[in-house]
C-alpha cells in the first residue's frame, strides 16, 4: 500500500462525541473528508438538519446524528445501545464531548466537579471500553481522546477539568496498554488554546489572553481545522505502530 492510501478512510465508520460546533466538528469533518462516514453526538445535536450534517453530506458522506447528555450515566448507555443496534460495525471512536466549569478552587462546588468529571472523562471511559470491547472483538479499531495542554499542566481556575483531562492521558494509556496487541490503537490528542465556545472567555479576558498568545511560538491561537491531520493520521492506517500516545497540537506550547 503507498503511504496515501495508508491515510484514506474511505468505507470506514466514525463516531464523533461533541460534534455539533468546535474541535468535534473540526474533527468529524477532517475523518469525512479523508473518506469516513460520521456518526455525530453532542447534548443538543440535531436529528436531521444540523450544521453537521449538512457539512458531511458536502463532502459526499453520511451522516447520522443524535443527542446524548454524557453528564447523565443512564443516557450514556442509552446512546451506545441505540447506536449498537443501528450500527453494527463502529471501526474509529473520537471521543471529544466536553463541558468546563471556571471557579476558583475553594469556589468549586461538589455539583461542578462531579459534572465536570462525568461529562469529560468517566463517560469517554464507558463509551471507550463498550466500543472498545467490540473492536477487541473484530481484532482492529481506532480510539482517540480528546486531551489537553492540561493532562501535563494544571491551569488556573479550572480543577475539575484539569482532573479529567489528566484522567484521559492515564486512561490512554492504560487502555493502550491492553489493547495495543488485539488490533486497536488508542491515542489521544492535547489540542493546544484553540478558539472555540468554551474558549471565548479566555480569549477575551484582556490579561490572559494576550500574555498565552505571547507564550504560543506560533503566535496565535489554534483552530478546530489544526486538528484534522492529527485525527485522519491516529484513525488511520498511517499510525498502526502508534499506540498511547498523547499528541500535542499547540503551535509548540509544549516545547517552549
Amino acid at each position: 500500500m503507498k503511504i496515501l492510501d495508508k491515510f484514506s478512510l474511505k468505507g470506514k465508520v466514525a463516531l464523533v462525541t461533541g460534534s455539533k460546533r468546535g474541535l468535534g466538528m473540526g474533527m468529524a469533518l477532517g475523518l469525512a473528508e479523508a473518506g469516513a462516514d460520521i456518526i455525530g453526538v453532542s447534548s443538543s445535536l440535531e436529528a436531521s438538519g444540523s450544521d453537521l450534517e449538512k457539512a458531511v453530506k458536502a463532502l459526499g458522506r453520511k451522516c447520522k446524528c443524535y443527542q446524548c447528555d454524557f453528564s447523565d450515566r443512564k443516557a450514556t448507555h442509552a446512546f451506545i445501545k441505540r447506536v449498537k443496534a443501528d450500527f453494527p460495525v463502529v471501526d474509529i471512536l473520537v471521543c471529544n464531548a466536553g463541558t468546563i466549569e471556571r471557579k476558583p478552587v475553594a469556589d468549586h462546588s461538589d455539583e461542578q466537579w462531579d459534572r465536570v468529571i462525568e461529562v469529560n472523562l468517566s463517560s469517554h471511559f464507558v463509551v471507550a471500553r463498550e466500543f472498545g470491547r467490540d473492536m477487541v472483538a473484530r481484532g482492529n479499531g481506532k480510539i482517540v481522546f480528546t486531551a489537553s495542554l492540561l493532562s501535563f499542566q494544571g491551569g488556573i481556575n479550572v480543577v475539575s477539568y484539569a482532573a479529567a483531562k489528566g484522567g484521559i492521558a492515564q486512561v490512554t494509556k492504560a487502555l493502550s496498554n491492553e489493547w495495543a496487541g488485539k488490533g486497536v490503537n488508542v491515542n489521544a490528542i492535547a489540542p493546544g488554546y484553540m478558539s472555540t465556545d468554551l474558549t471565548t472567555a479566555l480569549e477575551n479576558d484582556p490579561v490572559r489572553s494576550p500574555a498565552i498568545t505571547a507564550r504560543i511560538p506560533a503566535g496565535c491561537w489554534g483552530t478546530p481545522a489544526d486538528l484534522q491531520g492529527a485525527v485522519v493520521f491516529l484513525a488511520s492506517d498511517a499510525a498502526k505502530y502508534v499506540h498511547g500516545v498523547v499528541l500535542p497540537v499547540d503551535g509548540g506550547w509544549m516545547g517552549r
